[in-house]
C-alpha cells in the first residue's frame, strides 16, 4: 500500500511496512539512486496525530514512523517514505543491500530508537556504549541527570 500526499508539492508516500523493501527497489529502478536520509519519530505522545484524509483510510497510525528519504540527482526529484511499525513489533527490513550508505543510518535510529532492522550487516550501538540499557530517544525513556559542580559554588 503507498498514498501520495496531494497536500504539498513534496512527494511523500505512506508505506506499509510489508511493501518496504518492494518499494525501495521500485524508487531505485526509477532513478533514486540516493538514500540522503533514514530516520525514526516516536509518537507516543501524539497517538491521535491527524494526516491527510485519504491517507488516513488507508493506514493504521503506529507509535514508531521510520521515514526514508531518497533523491534522484539525475531526475532532480525527492521522495519521502514513511513507514508505520508498532511498539509491539518494531522492526523491518534493512534497506543496506539496495543503499549501502543506510548501514550508519540504521545503527543509529537502532541505537536511539530500538527499531532493529532484519538483515542489517552489523546492527550493533553506534552513539551509546554497547551496555547502555534503554533508547535515549523514545519518549518514555527517563532522562536523568548528572550533577554539575559550578565554579565558585558553595557545597
Amino acid at each position: 500500500m503507498s498514498q501520495t500526499n496531494s497536500h504539498t508539492a513534496d512527494d511523500v508516500r505512506f508505506v506499509s511496512k510489508t511493501d518496504y523493501l518492494k518499494t525501495l527497489t521500485s524508487l531505485r529502478s526509477e532513478g533514486f539512486e540516493m538514500c540522503a536520509d533514514l530516520t525514526a519519530v516516536d509518537f507516543l505522545t501524539h497517538p491521535g496525530r491527524t494526516i491527510a484524509p485519504e491517507v488516513a483510510t488507508q493506514i493504521s497510525l503506529e507509535r514508531f514512523e521510520l521515514v526514508v528519504n531518497l533523491l534522484s540527482l539525475s531526475q532532480r526529484r525527492r521522495v519521502r517514505l514513511r513507514v508505520q511499525l508498532s511498539e509491539s513489533d518494531p522492526s523491518i527490513d534493512s534497506a543496506f543491500d539496495l543503499y549501502p550508505g543506510t548501514e550508519a543510518m540504521e545503527r543509529e535510529v537502532y541505537d536511539m530508537f530500538g527499531i532493529t532492522f532484519t538483515g542489517h550487516p552489523d546492527l550493533t550501538r553506534i552513539l551509546m556504549p554497547e551496555d547502555w540499557v534503554g533508547f535515549p530517544l523514545r519518549k518514555d525513556y527517563s532522562q536523568g541527570s548528572i550533577p554539575v559542580q559550578f565554579k565558585g559554588a558553595a557545597s
